[in-house]
C-alpha cells in the first residue's frame, strides 16, 4: 500500500490552516530577534514539515488527546487538524492541550487554536483547547510525580504527541535537571527532556511524531536518554535532512534535524528511513526499509543510532565494521586539546616570544597541515610556566581534527598534519577545539601521522560518520568508534605524503582500493 506521507510529496495545497501557520510564521520571526529566539531555544516549524509530521501518524482513533509542547504559534497542532479534517475516517473528537511560556506567541497560538476550531466545525469534529502558559518541563514533572507518589491527581494519557521541542543545553546542576531527576529522568538539553516527558504521557499504543536536532543518536550525553527511548517505544519511522541546515533555514540552525515516529509499548519491527534534500519536500524523497539490527547493533553497549538512508550507505558501514583494528589496538590515543583558552587566559600571547610555546588553534589547520604563526585574533603562543606545563605536548608529529564544522563545510572530519619541522618549540598547546591523536602523550611515526590524515580524510569515513553524528561536533568519543587500517597500511599511505596531503580524488582512490566493499 502507499505510503501515506509519500502521498503528500507532489503538493501541500493551501488551506486556510496553512496559510494562517506560514503567515504567523513570518509575523513572529519579525517579533522576535535572534537573540531572544537563541536564548529560548525554539524555532518555528515551517508548513511543509508540520504536515509531513502528521501524516505520519497511522489512522486516527474516534477520540484524540493530543499533546504539543513548546507549541510555538500552534503550527504542529494546525497541521495535525488539518490531516485529521481532511481524513476519509474524521474522528469524532480533539482535545488539544499545548504548552507555551513566552508570550510574545500566546496571541498568536490562541488565533490559530481559533482556526483550527473553525475548521474541526466545518469537518463535523469536536475541538476542545487549553493553553497551558508554564513551564512544560516543571508541569510534567508535578503531574508525574502526583502520580508516582501520592495518586491524587490521575496523570494525562494523551493518544497523540507531536513535538517541536526547544533545542538548548541544560546546566547539570541546573533547576531543570533537578526536576527531571526527581522523577527517573536523565537529560542534557531541553528538547531530550520534552521527548522524555512526553513519552511518560502518552498511553500504551499512543503515537509521538517529534522533529529534534539528530545528536542524540551518538555520544554519551544522551545515552540515558537513548535507553529510555528505545525501552519505552518503538521506532517506526525515521526522517532526515540531506543538508543540516534545510529544515530551519529561516532561523539558521546549524543542527542537523531529524523526525521521528516513535509508538509507545509496540513490538519493534522494520524501520522506515526517508530523506529529502529540502525541507520543503519538492524534490521527491528516498525511502527504504530496515531491520532494526541496522539501526541499532544488538551488541552495542551504547545503543548508537545509524540512520542509512540507502543501500549505498550499507555498504560504507560493512566496509568499515570490515577494518581490522581499534585505536587501542593500533597503540594510538585521541583526545581533546587540553588548553581552554579563557582559563589561561593570562598565560596566552598574541605573537610568539621568549618564553613561549607555540598555541595551535583550528585556525591554524590549513591544506592538510598546521600553518603557524598566523596574523588573527587569537594568540599564538602560550607561556612556558609551572602553570601551563602540565596542559603541553612534547613537539612530535600528531594528526589533529577540528571539533566543530561550519555550515558552509561538506565534510564533518576535517583531519590536519602536525609537523614539528614546520613549528619550532620544545612543547606545544593544542587549544580545546581540537581533537589531537598520539602515542601515549606523546607524538607518532611521521608516516603514521600523515597516513591517518589520508584514512580520516576519505570520503569513505566521511559518509560513514554521518550515519550516527549528526551535529557539528566531532567529539573524541566518536573517533574512537571507527575501526581502522592496519598500522603497516596507515604507513604506507603515510609514505606517499610528502609537503600536502593528496586531493580528495587521490585520497579516495588510495583508500578506495586498499578497502574494497
Amino acid at each position: 500500500m502507499p505510503n501515506k506521507a509519500q502521498k503528500i510529496l507532489d503538493s501541500f495545497p493551501k488551506t486556510p490552516l496553512t496559510d494562517m501557520a506560514d503567515d504567523l510564521l513570518h509575523q513572529i520571526n519579525g517579533k522576535l530577534d535572534r537573540k531572544r529566539k537563541s536564548a529560548m531555544g525554539q524555532f518555528m516549524t515551517p508548513s511543509p514539515v508540520s504536515e509531513f509530521m502528521a501524516s505520519l501518524f497511522k489512522e486516527t482513533p474516534r477520540a484524540i488527546e493530543l499533546l504539543d509542547a513548546g507549541a510555538g504559534a500552534g503550527a504542529l497542532t494546525a497541521a495535525f487538524v488539518k490531516r485529521c479534517c481532511e481524513e476519509g475516517k474524521r474522528p469524532e473528537s480533539i482535545r488539544s492541550t499545548v504548552y507555551e511560556v513566552e508570550p510574545i506567541l500566546l496571541p498568536f497560538l490562541r488565533e490559530m487554536l481559533d482556526h483550527c476550531g473553525d475548521a474541526c466545525m466545518d469537518a463535523g469534529i469536536a475541538f476542545e483547547s487549553v493553553i497551558h502558559e508554564e513551564d512544560f518541563i516543571m508541569a510534567g514533572r508535578n503531574m508525574i510525580e502526583k502520580t508516582l507518589f501520592t495518586l491524587r491527581r490521575k496523570q494525562p494519557h494523551f493518544s497523540h504527541v507531536i513535538l517541536n521541542p526547544p533545542y538548548k543545553k541544560m546546566q547539570s546542576a541546573g533547576e531543570h535537571r533537578l526536576l527531571l531527576r526527581s522523577i527517573g529522568i536523565e537529560a542534557v538539553n531541553l528538547y531530550a527532556a520534552f521527548v522524555a516527558i512526553a513519552l511518560k504521557m502518552l498511553q500504551p499504543g499512543g503515537e509521538l511524531v517529534a522533529i529534534t536536532p539528530r545528536s542524540f543518536c551518538n555520544g554519551p550525553y544522551f545515552k540515558l536518554f537513548r535507553r529510555v527511548l528505545l525501552k519505552t517505544a518503538s521506532i517506526d519511522r525515521i526522517h532526515i535532512f540531506e543538508s543540516r541546515n534545510k529544515a530551519f533555514a529561516h532561523d539558521e540552525v546549524l543542527q542537523e534535524n531529524i523526525i521521528f515516529h516513535l509508538t509507545k509499548g509496540a513490538v519493534q519491527r522494520q524501520v522506515i528511513i526517508s530523506s529529502t534534500e529540502q525541507a520543503d519536500f519538492s524534490n521527491g524523497m528516498t525511502v527504504r526499509h530496515a531491520d532494526f539490527c541496522q539501526i541499532v547493533k544488538p551488541d552495542d553497549p551504547d545503543m548508537v543510532i545509524y540512520v542509512t538512508p540507502d543501500e549505498r550507505a550499507d555498504g560504507v558501514e560493512r566496509r568499515i565494521k570490515l577494518l581490522p583494528c581499534t585505536l587501542r589496538e593500533l597503540g594510538i590515543e585521541v583526545s581533546t586539546g587540553p588548553v581552554v583558552d579563557f582559563r589561561l587566559k593570562e598565560y596566552l600571547r598574541m605573537v610568539p616570544e621568549e618564553g613561549t610555546f607555540p598555541l595551535i588553534y583550528a585556525v591554524h589547520c590549513e591544506n592538510g597541515f598546521v600553518r603557524w604563526p598566523l596574523q588573527m585574533r587569537k594568540p599564538n603562543a602560550i607561556a612556558d610556566v609551572a602553570e601551563t606545563r602540565k596542559w603541553l605536548f612534547p613537539n612530535g608529529w600528531y594528526t589533529l581534527t577540528r571539533r566543530f564544522s561550519s555550515k558552509e563545510e561538506k565534510r564533518r572530519i576535517v583531519a590536519t598534519v602536525y609537523d614539528p619541522d614546520r613549528v619550532p618549540g620544545e612543547w606545544i598547546g593544542f587549544e580545546n577545539h581540537l581533537n589531537l591523536f598520539h602515542e601515549g602523550k606523546k607524538g607518532m611515526s611521521p608516516a603514521l601521522a600523515k597516513g591517518l590524515a589520508v584514512f580520516l580524510n576519505s570520503t569513505l569515513v566521511d559518509d560513514y560518520f554521518r550515519q550516527f553524528s549528526g551535529h557539528t561536533q566531532v567529539n573524541a568519543t566518536d573517533l574512537r568508534m571507527l575501526r581502522y587500517p592496519l598500522r603497516k597500511q596507515l604507513e604506507e599511505w603515510g609514505l606517499k605524503v610528502i609537503d600536502t596531503l593528496p586531493s580528495q580524488e587521490e585520497i579516495d582512490d588510495l583508500v578506495g582500493r586498499e578497502i574494497a566493499e
